[in-house]
């Protein structure tokens, strides 16, 4: 009976994760996909609670105890800007359960183990602990604990192929000697120091890809976890998060145009370089708040570009106050989101649904780029690489030939920004320095509100 009752509930949780995840590909419906997968979640818990195998509660009463005390505060407290940050420690907690999960089993059973099940534990403790340490690096970086430039050094790319090798075949001889323990937490070792050099030399700008492929490693290291204990939902569920993770790290790559080895390797995110183009000998054009508000008043199709500074200054809601007072005066306001602006997938449409915006407003760098040629005025808050003109015309540039946002082809540029500071490849914006640009400066929530008291009196 109670196997069937843990069966029953496995297949309805599986079916709602696939659910919530289907529901996640739409803004309007994507609270009701996270509402499916909590749902689910709950229901695989109270499966596994009933099964005939536990032997004492004590420990996992503790461990929900505990769990629910460190899960509340992340999902309620964390503000939107460090949410980067909740993801990459949350993979971290994923992975350590799953890589603890595989230690616990190979600790019981050993030599035990047939070929089978060895490698399915080998699997689940490699990605899984490689996972652990490259996700404290990475939210170490979006936390500014650790520097988040690219750090590099001679030799570095062979170190970590030849880690990696090492790791690999201890992988394979466990798989024909399963009683080696020696090597077994060798590989341990061995995985969790790739995770920190994985991280290391990849800079801000390709965090979010590299935080999109840990969910990937951590889901398959769940999945690896599930076949290792027989555990259907763990299976399914951690194939769901390992494909889709996958998926997204390919999409977030080409929106970049980079690839994975290119993402790894590359140092994306390092100190810019003496044949990149600089701003030296130009100057930039300021705006105060009132002539910029002029400038809105009576544009007929206003651009708004959000970027990483909207979610620091947390402006969202004052940018939909000034999106809605222009709207009254007859003008029409669009959301252009490009795919990796701000520090994970859907960063800005996360912040501005958070302020009420319509979904129907914002459009995705396909649909909108056609249209910055016939708009009155591009206001750019915050964004930096993504709006950068480099990426078109400077073979030099660490960007070039990445698909940016045409806010260079409006008739008229107002970019919000605290300082003249680079995004995080670390070179300078050419789109500030164009006669058609004007820059309003400050923290882009205060800007915003000066622009939205001058509108009231336009």
């Amino acid at each position: 009976m109670r196997e069937t009752f843990t069966q029953v509930t496995y297949l309805v949780a599986s079916i709602l994760f696939i659910l919530g995840l289907r529901s996640l590909t739409k803004p309007d419906s994507a609270r009701r996909g996270m509402q499916y997968a909590a749902v689910g979640m709950l229901l695989a818990i109270v499966g596994t609670l009933v099964q005939h195998e536990i032997v004492r509660y004590d420990w996992i009463a503790g461990g929900l105890v505990l769990g629910t005390i460190i899960g509340i505060p992340l999902g309620t407290q964390v503000p939107m800007t460090a949410m980067p940050q909740r993801i990459a420690i949350s993979h971290m907690f994923g992975a350590l359960a799953a890589t603890l999960v595989g230690i616990a089993e190979y600790w019981l059973h050993g030599a035990e183990l047939g070929a089978a099940k060895m490698a399915a534990v080998g699997f689940e403790v490699l990605f899984g602990s490689l996972t652990v340490t490259g996700s404290f690096m990475a939210f170490g970086k979006l936390q500014e604990i650790i520097t988040g430039r690219s750090v590099t050094y001679k030799g570095q790319n062979a170190v970590n192929i030849t880690l990696f090798g090492a790791t690999v075949l201890m992988f394979f001889y466990l798989i024909f000697d399963p009683g080696n323990a020696v090597i077994f937490y060798t590989m341990i070792a061995l995985a969790l120091c790739i995770g920190v050099f994985m991280v290391l030399p990849i800079g801000g700008a390709d965090m979010p890809v590299v935080i999109s492929l840990l969910n990937s490693y951590a889901g398959l290291a769940s999945a690896a976890t599930g076949f290792a204990i027989g555990n259907n939902v763990l299976i399914i569920a951690g194939a769901l998060d390992g494909a889709s993770g996958f998926i997204l790290s390919i999409v977030m790559s080409k929106a970049m145009n980079r690839s994975f080895q290119n993402v790894i390797f590359g140092a994306f995110g390092a100190a810019p370089t003496t044949s990149a183009k600089t701003a030296s000998g130009l100057s930039v054009r300021s705006i105060s708040a009132d002539d910029a508000a002029i400038q809105l008043a009576y544009a007929k199709l206003l651009i708004i570009v959000p970027g990483y500074g909207m979610a620091v200054a947390q402006a969202q809601h004052q940018v939909r106050e000034l999106a809605e007072l222009i709207e009254k005066k007859g003008g029409e306001v669009k959301y252009a989101i490009h795919p990796v602006a701000g520090r994970m997938p859907g960063h800005m449409n996360v912040l501005l649904a958070e302020a009420n915006v319509p979904y129907d407003r914002l459009y995705d760098m396909d649909e909108i780029n056609g249209e910055f040629e016939r708009a009155d005025v591009a206001l750019v808050i915050g964004a930096n690489d993504v709006v950068n003109p480099a990426a078109r015309a400077d073979k030099s540039s660490p960007i070039y030939g990445m698909p940016i946002l045409n806010a260079d082809k409006a008739q008229s540029i107002i970019v919000l920004k605290r300082s003249m500071n680079p995004g995080f490849a670390g070179i300078e914006n050419e789109l500030f320095y164009n006669d058609k640009t004007s820059l309003l400066f400050g923290d882009a929530k205060t800007s915003l509100s000066k622009l939205v008291a001058e509108m009231k009196t336009v």
